[in-house]
């Protein structure tokens, strides 16, 4: 089993956006006025939809499992064959998970929380 990587932080009540340095020339830094960057907020709310998912997931997988291998259920040698295709996909579907969450983890490493709003960047094909 992996652990899985660190979630977005959603913005926190009372988070302030970053101070700026007062150097005279305009750049990202000493911005005046900073907005919570909506592509990190993507981030946050597509982390918190796919993580209840892959649990429903994963408990299902483990539910079925543990029937398998209970004598009660299935005394047969298939039914050791069956187990270890549930075994596999158990080994699979926590490898997908890790993908999955190190794949948002890493983009919202990469992404900054808070922009400049008065920007003003020029937009290709705007």
């Amino acid at each position: 089993m992996y652990a899985d990587p660190p979630a977005p932080q959603p913005l926190q009540p009372g988070e302030a956006p970053p101070q700026g340095r007062s150097s005279g020339l305009p750049s990202p830094e000493t911005a005046t006025a900073w907005q919570f960057n909506p592509d990190y907020q993507r981030l946050v709310v597509l982390w918190q939809q796919v993580l209840p998912m892959l649990e429903t997931l994963t408990s299902c997988l483990d539910r079925a499992y543990q029937m398998a291998r209970s004598r009660d259920v299935w005394d047969a040698p298939v039914g050791d064959r069956y187990v270890e295709d549930l075994t596999e996909w158990r080994a699979r579907l926590g490898q997908y998970r890790q993908a999955v969450l190190t794949s948002i983890s890493d983009q919202a490493a990469d992404t900054p929380r808070w922009v400049p709003a008065d920007a003003g960047a020029p937009h290709a094909f705007s």
